[in-house]
């Protein structure tokens, strides 16, 4: 009699169904891609260290940038996604007028973002310096060692821990019912509210929720094997003439 019920609520409710699974996929992966960059905005200059040659305005500035990044980050990873959503939906909605689903990919996305900031930061910090040192010393400007040397690396680095996000993102969405857009959670509570069979229609709902995370983990896994063929740009030093440094963008393949 379970299955057959649940069974029963797909057929009679699919509709709703496909409405929640799309919405919850639209808003995870909207969130999760504004927040990836955002955050590798946030985290990239957050990881930048002047040198010597900086100025004391520019080092002021950096300064202010670090402690407002700081407390972004601290604030958002620090309270409830839900409170989040509650808060801005309400305080912004006379500012802005908007409707609740893009209140909601609003809140997913600034939340994504300091957890992707700290991701980047990382990523960055875990390249190698010499690379850093070596794109300098060819002559090129902070700005373009960190797009084509740095930042390449760090993302290919960082890979797994961004796609985790969205697996997050995926699960986390469905605190947003809270201001009530249709995604799978409210569907599902809609659903179990009419039938009565509370049982059964989480249990769908729960397997809903496994299917989307493993497909989502099947296509980061293949995107991180590609991505693993394919070499970020590196700056070989020869071991025979330190002096020769050439900037090699490797590409894969044969190349």
């Amino acid at each position: 009699m379970f299955f057959q019920t649940i069974g029963e609520i797909i057929r009679d409710y699919w509709p709703s169904l496909l409405l929640g699974i799309k919405t919850t996929v639209e808003v995870a992966i909207v969130g999760t891609v504004l927040g990836f960059l955002l955050g590798l905005l946030i985290g990239g200059i957050k990881a930048i260290r002047l040198d010597y040659t900086a100025s004391k305005t520019a080092r002021f500035f950096k300064k202010l940038y670090d402690i407002i990044a700081n407390i972004y980050i601290t604030v958002l990873r620090g309270t409830p996604m839900m409170v989040q959503a509650l808060f801005f939906y309400y305080a912004l909605l006379n500012v802005f007028n908007w409707d609740k689903m893009t209140a909601a990919m609003f809140v997913i996305s600034i939340n994504t973002s300091a957890y992707m900031a700290e991701i980047i930061r990382s990523g960055i910090q875990a390249v190698d310096p010499g690379q850093t040192e070596a794109a300098r010393s060819l002559g090129m400007s902070n700005f373009q060692t960190m797009m084509t040397v740095v930042l390449p690396q760090a993302v290919r680095n960082a890979f797994p821990a961004i796609g985790n996000e969205l697996i997050v993102n995926i699960k986390d969405s469905s605190v947003l019912m809270i201001i009530s857009i249709t995604e799978l959670m409210f569907q599902a509570k809609s659903i179990a509210g009419t039938t009565f069979h509370f049982t059964e229609t989480y249990f769908l709902e729960a397997m809903i929720y496994l299917a989307l995370n493993i497909i989502a983990t099947l296509i980061l896994n293949a995107i991180e094997k590609h991505l693993n063929k394919r070499p970020a740009a590196t700056i070989p030093m020869s071991d025979t003439d330190p002096s020769s440094m050439k900037l090699a963008a490797h590409q894969g393949g044969n190349k």
